[in-house]
C-alpha cells in the first residue's frame, strides 16, 4: 500500500466548479432566510441555521443522487461528474452546520454528554411516532463524514477502486436514513413543508432516474449472440459504431466496448480502473480512448494507458467478415497488445 498523499491539485475546470457550488449555496441559503423572515419572522436564529442548512444539504444530495443517472442518459450532464466528489464534501459541510447547531440548541443544557445524549434523551426505540429521529440524522452524518473525509484520490488507490467504490455506495444508505429522519420528525415536531416537498419530489426522481438507467443498462446485458464453429460471436456491423466512439456489448458476462477510430477497430474490457466509469461511452481524444467520468486514457491496441501512468484494461481479438463484427468472447490478460482490424 503506497502512502503518497497529493493535495488536490485544482485546475482551470475545478476552479470553475466549485466556485459554481459555492456561489449556489450562498444563494440558497439567502433567499431561505429572506423568505424565512418575510413568512415567519418569530423562527429563532438558531432554528433558521438549522433548517436552511438541513434543507441544503438535502437538495444537494439529491443532486448528487441523479448526476450519476442523468450523465449514463444524457452526455451533457458528464460536466457535472467530473468533481461530483467536491460536490459531495460541501454537501456534508452544510449537514455538519446542520447537526452541530441541532447538537448545540437540543442536547449541551444538560450534564450529559451531547453525544450521548443523542442516543439517550429519547429510548422509545419501539414506537413509530415517537422514534428518535435525531439517531438517524446522526448515523446519516457520521456516514457522509466518512465519505467526505475518504473522497480523496489517495484513499481511491490505495483502498482499490473497487472496495473503494462499494464503501462509497453507502451514500444511499445515509439518503435512506435521511428519509426516515425527515418524516419522523415531521410526525413529532413542526417541519417545513418545503423540506417535505424536496423530500417526495426528490426520491420520486431518485427513483424514476435510477428505474429508467437500469433499464437501459438492461438492454446490454440481454445481448445475446450465437457462436460460430470456432467460439467467435457476432456482434454487429461494422456501420453500427460511430467513428472515434464505441458500442458496448456483454461478452462473457463481461461488458466489452468496441472502437472505431482512423479506420480501425479494437475492444477493451469496458470498466474504468479509475471508478469503474464506463469507457464505452467515452470516445477516443488524441489516440487513446477517454474515460467520460474523469478523463483516464488507455491505448485501444492494448488496453494500457499511456505513460507515466500505469492502468490497464483487458483487451480482445476481432475479426471482420464483410461488414459484420466478430469478438472472441475469450478476452486477453490486462494490457495485452492485439492488432486492430482494419474496416
Amino acid at each position: 500500500m503506497g502512502l503518497d498523499y497529493k493535495l488536490v491539485l485544482w485546475n482551470k475546470h475545478k476552479k470553475t466548479y466549485d466556485k459554481i457550488i459555492a456561489l449556489g449555496m450562498l444563494l440558497y441559503l439567502v433567499v431561505f432566510v429572506a423568505l424565512t423572515l418575510a413568512l415567519n419572522p418569530e423562527t429563532t436564529a438558531e432554528t433558521m441555521i438549522i433548517r436552511a442548512f438541513g434543507s441544503l444539504a438535502i437538495l444537494m444530495l439529491h443532486i448528487i443522487l441523479v448526476i450519476g443517472p442523468l450523465s449514463r442518459l444524457n452526455p451533457q450532464f458528464l460536466p457535472i461528474l467530473y468533481n461530483r466528489r467536491h460536490l459531495g464534501v460541501s454537501m456534508f459541510l452544510a449537514a455538519l452546520v446542520h447537526g452541530a447547531f441541532s447538537i448545540i440548541q437540543f442536547h449541551t443544557l444538560g450534564d450529559v454528554n451531547p453525544i450521548y445524549a443523542i442516543i439517550t434523551s429519547n429510548m422509545d426505540y419501539g414506537s413509530l411516532t415517537n422514534f428518535p429521529f435525531q439517531v438517524l440524522g446522526f448515523l446519516a452524518l457520521l456516514i457522509l463524514f466518512y465519505m467526505a473525509s475518504t473522497s480523496h484520490d489517495f484513499f481511491l488507490k490505495n483502498l482499490s477502486p473497487k472496495i473503494w467504490k462499494g464503501l462509497h455506495m453507502m451514500v444511499y444508505l445515509a439518503y435512506g436514513l435521511i428519509l426516515m429522519h425527515v418524516f419522523l420528525g415531521a410526525f413529532q415536531q413542526e417541519t417545513s413543508p418545503f423540506t417535505i416537498g424536496i423530500i417526495i419530489v426528490g426520491f420520486i426522481t431518485v427513483t424514476s432516474l435510477h428505474l429508467i438507467t437500469a433499464f437501459k443498462e438492461s438492454k446490454i446485458d440481454k445481448f445475446n449472440s450465437e457462436k460460430n464453429s470456432e467460439g467467435w460471436l457476432e456482434v454487429c456491423e461494422v456501420d453500427e459504431i460511430p467513428n472515434d466512439r464505441a458500442k458496448i456489448f456483454t461478452v462473457g458476462n463481461e461488458r466489452v466496448a468496441i472502437f472505431k477510430y482512423e479506420g480501425k477497430l479494437s475492444a477493451i474490457h469496458n470498466v474504468c480502473k479509475h471508478q469503474g466509469g464506463p469507457l464505452g461511452e467515452g470516445k477516443i481524444v488524441d489516440g487513446c480512448v477517454t474515460c467520460p467520468w474523469h478523463g483516464y486514457q488507455y491505448l485501444p491496441h492494448n488496453g494500457q494507458s499511456p505513460p507515466p501512468f500505469t492502468e490497464k484494461v483487458a483487451t480482445y481479438e476481432l475479426r471482420l467478415n464483410g461488414k459484420k463484427v466478430y469478438i472472441n468472447p475469450n478476452g486477453f490478460e490486462e494490457g495485452t497488445e492485439v492488432q486492430p482490424v482494419t474496416c
